[in-house]
């Protein structure tokens, strides 16, 4: 996991423009976002240590030129094309606009480092981009490993290439890791806060609401990750990210619900040791850490007042209730395409769900569904994982239907 940062060679006259070269670049794609503005808080503060080279966005235009006019990037980009006439209004002068499908891919070449922070599945092309241009990927899009792992793992091998993920749990497997070698690992233990249904049986959940559902105990986070919080589809797609990032097979890979959410994660080694990682719940300590990495920044997000009482409480994760996790293993030991048909059903499911049109426990049967007609294929290129997400989409949508009529 470890590479030298090569600086980019070519792009626009804004990407190439008069820099500090004492700072690292930072490109945020993904700024607007919930990790995106925890992303620019850090920066900040770290001032002194980054700069930042571009900023990227689906559609929050509005946010976006405001972001812009207070870090001064060389390029920002938008996703979405309709909104690049209204943003191009905002934009302070000298700022080169980007827009449409490839725009937030485009950022790679004006960074040392990017930190990629879009939601869902669209953020594969940046991740594979970034890999092959040999810069450093802050990884806080775990769609895009799990549904793409064979294309990113052969994108990992591009010279100077290197992926820290972002992820609390995985950042803190990280940071355990550097206290030995992935052939000394017993297990790998992946902790869940539970979400908001914690304890509550599958009776119980059938008619939860898409505001109960999006009330998290502990995190503050977009609704899309805050649905899969509370299905544990995240902690299954964590576990595949796992398997992925640190090579580790899922019979030593757990999941354990820890409400604190203080213990991040722990590896458990040969020799009967355990190390974890222990901080207040804040994301912008493990952002920080993806950025500096191997150094640490000296500004302090979740330290721990150890003076006072600190409890701590681990207990298994009930699958009867909660049958997503079980879904993501099965797909992760399958391999192949089955996680990226996990992600995409689970995407259609979710967005179906904050849409009125399914309860909760739904999300999970149409997931089950779309899996159960899943059309194994390989996954060489970057065009093999989208024509793979396409058709499970399509079989998602129509496991939807299935359900809309039938209710």
């Amino acid at each position: 996991m470890t590479g030298a940062l090569q600086h980019p060679v070519g792009g626009s006259a804004a990407a190439r423009g008069p820099r500090d070269c004492s700072l690292r670049r930072v490109a945020v794609v993904g700024s607007t976002g919930s990790i995106g503005t925890q992303t620019l808080d850090v920066l900040r503060t770290a001032s002194d240590r980054f700069s930042v080279s571009a900023l990227g966005a689906a559609r929050s235009f509005e946010l976006l030129a405001a972001q812009a006019e207070e870090f001064h990037p060389g390029v920002v980009a938008i996703a979405d094309s309709a909104f690049e006439r209204r943003l191009a209004d905002l934009l302070p002068s000298g700022i080169e606009l980007r827009a449409g499908p490839g725009a937030l891919s485009s950022l790679v070449e004006t960074a040392d480092v990017v930190l990629n922070a879009v939601v869902g599945f669209a953020g594969l092309g940046v991740t594979v981009a970034t890999l092959w241009q040999g810069r450093r990927l802050a990884l806080a899009n775990k769609e895009s490993l799990v549904a793409g792992a064979p294309v990113v793992q052969r994108a990992r091998s591009s010279p100077g290439a290197e992926l820290v993920p972002v992820d609390s749990e995985h950042g803190a497997i990280h940071q355990c890791l550097a206290r030995g070698g992935v052939g000394e690992v017993a297990r790998i233990v992946i902790t869940a806060s539970g979400g908001p249904f914690r304890g509550r049986k599958a009776a119980d959940l059938a008619s939860v609401s898409v505001a109960d559902a999006l009330a998290h105990p502990t995190w503050q986070m977009g609704p899309k990750i805050t649905i899969d919080s509370s299905t544990l589809m995240n902690k299954g797609l964590e576990v595949i990210e796992a398997r992925e990032l640190f090579d580790v097979d899922y019979d030593h890979i757990e999941v354990v619900v820890h409400p604190q959410s203080i213990v991040h994660s722990m590896v458990e080694f040969c020799d009967g040791t355990t190390i974890a990682q222990l901080s207040k719940p804040d994301m912008r300590l493990p952002i920080g850490y993806a950025l500096g990495y191997p150094d640490r920044l000296t500004h302090a997000y979740g330290s721990l007042d150890f003076a006072a009482p600190v409890h701590l409480e681990f207990e298994p994760p009930d699958l009867v209730s909660f049958p997503c996790l079980q879904l993501a293993y099965d797909a992760g030991r399958a391999g192949g395409s089955a996680p990226a048909w996990l992600n995409a059903a689970n995407e259609v499911a979710v967005a179906a769900f904050l849409g009125g049109k399914i309860s909760w426990s739904a999300i999970a049967e149409v997931v089950a569904d779309t899996l159960a007609v899943h059309e194994p294929t390989e996954l060489v290129k970057v065009e093999d994982v989208l024509e793979a997400d396409a058709l499970a989409r399509v079989r998602a949508a129509s496991a939807l239907a299935l359900r809309e009529r039938a209710g």
